[in-house]
């Protein structure tokens, strides 16, 4: 595996401009993805991810719109703003044009398996006729070449009988035989990296597990990168090599997978982890995070966690933590965005707890009371934010 990251996104911004205010989906997010690995990004709903995996293939729709960062791709500027001779920020000259990604990048480099294949497939056209047509505007492949290249995809995602089967329409199919239908379409042109949006997320457990190992075994034999983005943390301890932990629009935590699972860094992620199900647990020892996800329109001062965090002190209201490296693991950097290390300085033990916060005192006793889970917005946004 190449140490040169295939895809870098640095300091992302995807924001929507809505008559309610200004919605700041992605604000500021970096990440890599190297050559044939598989990295996370992972969250609950609205936190952003989804929004930032559009971002990279340029699809957010209006009223969103990318407003900062810069995304490259195999050393290519996929997006990038500079400012103009008028102060005005504009595209970077050296960034691909939106011909280029088009016709260069979407399908043939990048490509994305959505969640939903009911929502992907036009149910008036045969499966087969649609991966073919497919087929034929990203490879140049002629009609007879083009079908027999499908039936080998369809054939090589564990559809049986594909030559029948090419011939009938998505409703006669399942979802997971659909699904599968979606990832021979990301295949066929031998895309270097696939963005999966929550592929699994509408299926039932078993063929869930089947379609992993199917992506597990594709993935090996054609050494493709994968974005996975999902709120399952199961899936990501299952085919995942690095992670991404997103809340409220920023990346809060990333490390490998197993030092992510048994070395967390972030309260966020220890509570994601917490409320996971596990069949030694009964549904009442679940532990859910308190509260809910605040509003990117107006986020709390501070780590935007702190208010349904329950090691939280009043420093948490005051600064904001970039992601920062606060441990090694074997050679990668593990990042995390909580004062609670080092790393920061800002002595958060001598911070006194937030009201609400429980945490464990040298005696084992609880400290904290009261509930503090509403969004404490300020005007400057907490210190250490630009």
């Amino acid at each position: 595996m190449s140490s040169e990251p295939l895809l870098r996104v640095e300091n992302l911004k995807t924001q929507f401009f809505t008559e309610a205010g200004t919605v700041r989906a992605v604000d500021g997010i970096s990440f890599e993805v190297r050559e044939g690995e598989i990295v996370g990004l992972v969250g609950e709903s609205g936190a952003g991810k989804s929004v930032a995996s559009m971002s990279i293939m340029g699809l957010v729709e209006a009223p969103g719109e990318i407003v900062g960062g810069e995304i490259t791709y195999k050393g290519e500027t996929i997006f990038g703003l500079e400012e103009g001779p008028d102060g005005e920020l504009r595209k970077r000259d050296d960034a691909l044009s939106d011909e280029e990604i088009r016709t260069r990048i979407r399908g043939n480099e990048i490509a994305v398996i959505f969640q939903d294949p009911m929502e992907s497939l036009n149910p008036v056209f045969t499966v087969g006729g649609q991966l073919r047509e497919f087929i034929e505007l990203n490879r140049g492949l002629e009609a007879d070449e083009a079908r027999a290249e499908a039936i080998d995809m369809l054939r090589e995602v564990g559809i049986p009988d594909p030559e029948e089967r090419y011939e009938e329409y998505p409703h006669q199919f399942s979802g997971g035989m659909r699904q599968r239908v979606l990832i021979a379409m990301a295949l066929a042109c031998e895309p270097s990296l696939i963005i999966a949006d929550e592929p699994t997320t509408a299926l039932d457990v078993t063929v869930e597990g089947q379609i992993l190992e199917l992506v597990d075994e594709l993935q090996s034999k054609y050494g493709t990168s994968f974005v996975w983005v999902t709120h399952d943390l199961g899936v990501v301890a299952e085919i995942c090599d690095r992670v991404n932990v997103m809340y409220l629009g920023e990346i809060v935590e990333q490390a490998p997978v197993d030092e992510l699972f048994y070395e967390t860094k972030h309260p966020y992620t220890d509570a994601l982890l917490d409320s996971i199900p596990r069949p030694d647990r009964t549904v009442t020892e679940l532990e859910a995070i308190e509260g809910v996800m605040p509003e990117a329109i107006e986020p709390p001062s501070g780590c935007r966690f702190h208010p349904r965090c329950p090691d939280a002190r009043e420093v948490c209201k005051r600064v904001h933590p970039e992601t920062t490296v606060v441990a090694d693991a074997d050679g990668e950097p593990h990042r995390a965005a909580c004062v609670k290390h080092d790393a920061f300085d800002v002595d958060y033990e001598g911070s006194p707890p937030l009201a609400g916060a429980t945490r464990e005192t040298g005696d084992g006793v609880a400290e904290g009371t009261a509930s503090e889970l509403a969004p404490n917005p300020a005007d400057d946004g907490g210190e250490g934010r630009e």
